[in-house]
């Protein structure tokens, strides 16, 4: 259960602050600080800072409110207080103190840099912030778990992971929110302002669009293109999976995946899954197992339904589970009862990922598991792309590489699984904390190999040579 910090202010009117405490107590608040404001006569204005269950922060502010001698004269927290104004601002790296220094950086100096770059457009690279500058873009049609909440709603998202590209990996990243959810019209402008940008990760757009969008600006732009959605989550589930394995002491050649909601993130897990070696995988739907060979009128559907190491088995999930090695899922919550997890085979590996209820309550499968990992950073094993789009990026800007493929992801998910040393592996810890420091540079430097192995680095960093 998620606790929040509000901040009350209030006016009290001949009540004791004493009766307000018991009362915001007995709602299911727990007061952290008091700030007093003003005070005159009979009357006073504090500020109070109350951390409360997300589920109850209503029924506190509804109890104040229905205290005689208590006006709530305004109600914010710190999460809102982190957003004003934005979370993000740009900075110039050379201060212009006078007219020298303003002929140097724009007119008339800027234009000799200008002419170099219609020279030569590969000097855009060292001389304009495109090498290290990548567009977050959306058009806010699949928000977190929010959906389809249009772009100013999702600019918050946006800019938060513009935060995260820098605090984690230096990257200059920017929030584009479109306001169009035309397939073409997307593709047509992110190409328009492609030329600044060294990389395009896009974010929050709703399946299926989203796997059009990506294959043709892949194919159409020569700069790296990542639905985060997809393989962020791809690769991070895999690094998950690969210390799950090793400490359940099974191969991934071995054991038999289920894998839950074949949306955009499904179908991206099922192919890396494909891609790192599973030869028996049964990805499932609302409408049930996913079949080799069966007929689909979604095309990502059509293309598991081709792969040899689909099974053939049709059925629900409560069905299909059974015997199952590893349950993967990037559906919805309380879907599975812990009897459905006791059907799997033994040394059970669950990944419950949906948010903010996982499939199953980790208070009812945690005694029947072996290894289990959800998206919640209230539990152990927390499956977040956080780990992955860092580092990534860090590593295509800096061998210039004109996509992202197979080979990186991969490359990226055994990086990530690296950080956790043998000594350190253990049920409780299979994936690293976002927080840990050599994550970035150990997915830098295996994305970069991977891109010079495979031809796709334009520049080859010192290290390297």
């Amino acid at each position: 259960m998620a606790y929040n910090n509000l901040i009350a202010r209030v006016e009290l009117t001949h009540v004791s602050f004493g009766e307000v405490a018991s009362i915001i107590g007995e709602c299911g608040g727990d007061i952290i600080s008091i700030d007093m404001i003003s005070s005159s006569g009979t009357t006073s204005v504090r500020d109070i800072t109350i951390s409360v269950k997300d589920v109850e922060e209503q029924k506190v502010l509804d109890c104040l409110r229905a205290t005689k001698g208590v006006r709530v004269i305004n109600v914010s927290d710190r999460t809102f207080l982190a957003h004003l104004g934005g979370k993000i601002s740009t900075n110039t790296k050379i201060p212009i103190k006078n007219r020298d220094d303003l002929s140097r950086v724009y007119t008339p100096g800027v234009a000799r840099v200008c002419a170099a770059i219609h020279e030569d457009e590969k000097k855009a690279y060292s001389l304009t912030i495109k090498r290290n500058t990548v567009a977050v873009v959306t058009d806010g049609s699949a928000v977190l778990g929010l959906g389809d909440i249009g772009p100013l709603a999702a600019a918050p998202v946006m800019e938060g992971k513009a935060m995260l590209f820098k605090q984690l990996a230096d990257v200059d990243a920017f929030p584009i929110c479109l306001d169009t959810q035309d397939t073409e019209e997307i593709i047509r402008s992110i190409k328009n302002i492609a030329p600044i940008f060294g990389g395009i990760n896009l974010e929050d757009i709703s399946s299926p669009r989203c796997f059009e969008i990506e294959a043709r600006l892949s194919e159409e732009l020569d700069i790296p293109i990542f639905h985060d959605d997809q393989h962020g989550t791809a690769v991070v589930v895999l690094a998950g999976l690969l210390n799950a394995l090793k400490v359940v002491g099974k191969q991934i050649e071995d054991v038999r995946v289920v894998v839950n909601g074949i949306g955009a993130a499904g179908v991206a897990i099922c192919k890396m899954l494909l891609n790192a070696g599973v030869t028996k995988l049964v990805p499932v739907d609302k409408d049930g197992a996913i079949t080799y060979g069966a007929k689909y009128d979604y095309p990502m559907w059509q293309w598991l339904a081709e792969q040899e190491q689909v099974e053939s088995q049709k059925g629900s999930l409560k069905e299909v589970i059974q015997g199952a090695d590893v349950f993967i899922g990037v559906s919805r919550g309380n879907i599975l009862t812990a009897e459905d997890i006791q059907k799997m085979a033994e040394d059970r590996i669950v990944f419950a990922m949906a948010n903010p209820d996982p499939e199953i309550a980790p208070e009812e499968a945690l005694e029947h598991v072996r290894v289990f990992a959800t998206g919640r950073s209230d539990y152990p094993n927390q499956i977040n792309n956080v780990l992955v789009f860092p580092g990534i990026y860090r590593g295509a800007l800096d061998c210039r590489a004109s996509a992202i493929n197979e080979p990186m992801k991969l490359a990226a998910a055994r990086a990530i699984a690296s950080v956790v040393t043998d000594t350190e592996l253990d049920e409780q810890y299979i994936i690293p904390s976002i927080f840990n420091e050599t994550v970035v540079s150990k997915v830098r430097y295996a994305v970069i190999e991977a891109a010079i192995i495979t031809g796709v680095a334009r520049r080859i960093p010192p290290e390297f040579r």
